[in-house]
């Protein structure tokens, strides 16, 4: 029954690529254009304010997407997904958890925390969860307790990253694990796909190549800053949520605060993500080491038919270099 949810849903998309849950950036018009560009579309429940603003974007999203299914026959129509932060500092989790099992999203992301309760759920109505992980400890934990898949989240990676090598991830995670992995880790471009698949990843998880696209919330100068950077621009910090995560050095020099000298947060704590005046992420920006190849402002739609051109032309790079290897 799992295996047959996971193929349905690997089946239903054009390219292999999750766009990744980005808080205060996802919107339900990205998600519904992601999808209906052949890409996993996803969204962080907290970033719609209150259950009810959720609960809204659902139905959006779920009518949404019906529509096109019927108007489109015979087009892939990707599945849509949410992220759920498991933390026990997360004050909505018994609310948004009651929404999910609601509106049943085929792909549910969960972070910072335990499965088991949310794999309940979404196994009665034949999704999938995946638990994005840093290292291997936590990838083990998050199979013991039901995942059906698993994001690793590389050095690199936009928001809360780990410090694995990507490539070595991939490896490591494959010698206990044979279910879907999403890599994520400074992934822009279509050929990062294709290498995501050579190592053993089944997706890409791209988020920053998707923060200055048309539906995104983030603010324009966000999107401006992004367009900007270079990798020389991102530092890797606890000092706003209590997690390392990657951050835009701009960003934080622009609120009087000195990279260099960030004082490290005391605790853990996701319960101020509720609080429109929150600082990380309304105020202090996330990107992955991906920006250089991110050059100007596109719709989802765009982005993704670059990616699918990308992609399409490394492989047919590969096979040229591997027909002429074989003939020599």
């Amino acid at each position: 029954m799992r295996k047959e949810a996971i193929e349905r849903i690997k089946n239903a998309v054009d390219l292999p690529v999750i766009v990744a849950p980005m808080f205060l950036i996802n919107s339900p018009q990205m998600v519904i254009n992601s999808c209906a560009s052949g890409v996993i579309g996803t969204f962080p429940v907290l970033n719609a304010r209150t259950d009810e603003i959720l609960e809204d974007w659902m139905i959006e999203i779920t009518s949404e997407l019906d529509k096109l299914a019927i108007e489109n026959p015979g087009k892939k129509i990707a599945p849509w997904g949410v992220n759920f932060i498991v933390h026990r500092s997360n004050k909505r989790y018994v609310e948004d958890l009651e929404l999910i099992k609601k509106y049943q999203p085929p792909v549910v992301i969960t972070s910072l925390g335990d499965p088991g309760p949310v794999v309940e759920i979404v196994r009665e109505y034949g999704g999938i969860v995946f638990s994005d992980v840093i290292d291997v400890k936590f990838a083990k934990k998050a199979i013991e307790k039901g995942a059906d898949g698993l994001v690793l989240v590389a050095n690199g990676a936009g928001g809360h990253a780990g410090t694995y090598n990507p490539i070595s991830f991939v490896h490591e995670v494959r010698e206990f694990f044979d279910g879907p992995i999403a890599l994520s880790g400074g992934m822009s471009m279509g050929e990062d796909i294709l290498i995501s698949e050579i190592m053993g990843a089944d997706y890409a998880y791209m988020g920053t190549r998707f923060i200055p696209t048309e539906e995104s919330m983030a603010q324009d100068e966000y999107k401006e800053m992004v367009l900007e950077s270079s990798i020389e621009d991102i530092i890797y910090t606890d000092a706003f949520s209590g997690i390392n995560a990657n951050y835009l050095i701009p960003s934080i020099t622009k609120e009087g605060l000195d990279p260099a000298n960030l004082k490290k947060k005391d605790e853990i704590d996701f319960s101020g993500l509720r609080n429109e005046e929150v600082k990380a992420w309304k105020h202090i920006w996330g990107a992955g080491q991906g920006t250089a190849p991110i050059n100007k402002i596109q719709t989802v739609t765009e982005v993704v038919e670059e990616l699918k051109r990308d992609y399409n032309n490394a492989i047919q790079q590969v096979s040229e270099k591997a027909l002429k290897t074989v003939q020599k």
